[in-house]
């Protein structure tokens, strides 16, 4: 008799840049890690997009293609495209033309991120307004996924004309839908009987809702019959509990910056400590971390797991050296037993 498979392992990458470096250095580390991961056995390889910050991961639809390119069967995708900063059919085109050469393989994750109200005069008010058009506003959020549907299914029409996406029609490519809350993201994906992948990295606070009000509002499509969901976490992974601390010294520092409206910063090895106040800000985030030897992260893992009900997990590791980053996912791709690495 023979065990059940493990769920499956997946990989969000926000291409960081370390302190010290470049972000040159930072894309060829997440195709270098990209092509390890898809030795190990993960499922699918995601990158995020973010603007004006200490990631290299500004523009997903082509660092999606650059990894196909550079990889063999891994599924690729965004996770996810904003779909304020963009058209429905810029998205299905840029999703076609990878699919077109590598056909099968990709993945379109919608997020709302650029929907949300902001403070006047802030910083993200700043970055929203010079990643947007002048004076337009986002198009709502079920009708900008409903035409990215049309357009990838070829029956999309506008003012009483059939427009065809090309490439982008037809392409094998799977839409994905990314939430924090349970709000309009998780309806709108279970309403439509699409997948949706909980943003427990970003805000544990609110995964178990986001997951309920998805389930509750799914319906079967021609996709699915029953809901499917990802459940994203912050994972570092060493030989031992102490290692793995030390290598995750730099996260609260590092989310700080984000929390306080300065964006992400590059990535420190030796952060100075964070004041109490500081630490306060960031005190959920770090809680959720998932820090320890493969057995400690694995049963974390799998508490997330079973709690939220996930079909599969998307793994974010934060580390200072781009080797330690890759140990640690070999390690826990190797303890949570995925087929590639069992002895």
């Amino acid at each position: 008799m023979t065990s059940a498979p493990p769920l499956p392992l997946s990989v969000l990458d926000l291409s960081p840049v370390a302190a010290g470096s470049t972000p040159g250095a930072a894309l060829r580390r997440s195709l270098d890690l990209a092509r390890r991961v898809e030795e190990w056995g993960y499922a699918r390889y995601w990158v995020a997009e973010h603007h004006f910050a200490a990631v290299a991961g500004s523009s997903p639809d082509v660092l999606v293609g650059l990894i196909a390119a550079g990889t063999n069967t891994i599924r690729v995708g965004s996770a996810a495209i904003l779909v304020g900063h963009r058209t429905p059919i810029s998205v299905v085109e840029a999703a076609g033309t990878v699919d077109a050469l590598y056909p099968g393989r990709v993945d379109v994750g919608l997020g709302r991120s650029a929907h949300r109200v902001v403070e006047p005069g802030s910083r993200r008010a700043a970055s929203v307004a010079a990643t947007s058009f002048p004076g337009a506003d986002p198009p709502p959020f079920a009708s900008f996924v409903d035409d990215v549907r049309a357009l990838l299914a070829g029956t999309y029409e506008r003012d009483g004309h059939a427009l065809t996406a090309t490439p982008g029609a037809g392409a094998g490519v799977d839409l994905w839908i990314l939430g924090s809350s349970g709000g309009e993201s998780a309806r709108v994906a279970g309403e439509r009987g699409l997948p949706f992948a909980a943003n427990y990295h970003v805000s544990p606070t609110t995964t178990d809702d986001a997951v309920a009000a998805y389930r509750a509002a799914f319906r079967p499509s021609e996709r699915l019959d029953r809901p499917y969901v990802v459940v994203s976490a912050d994972v570092v992974v060493a030989e031992d509990n102490e290692a793995a601390r030390r290598l995750a010294a730099g996260y609260g520092r590092w989310v700080h910056g984000i929390l306080a409206g300065d964006g992400a910063q590059p990535y420190l090895a030796e952060p100075e400590p964070l004041t109490d106040d500081e630490a306060a800000v960031v005190e959920t985030r770090v809680a959720s971390q998932i820090v320890g030897s493969p057995a400690t992260a694995v049963a974390r893992l799998r508490e997330l797991a079973e709690r939220t009900g996930a079909d599969e997990l998307l793994v974010t590791t934060l580390t200072h050296d781009q080797e330690d980053r890759c140990r640690s996912y070999r390690l826990l791709a190797r303890e949570w037993g995925l087929p590639a690495l069992r002895p």
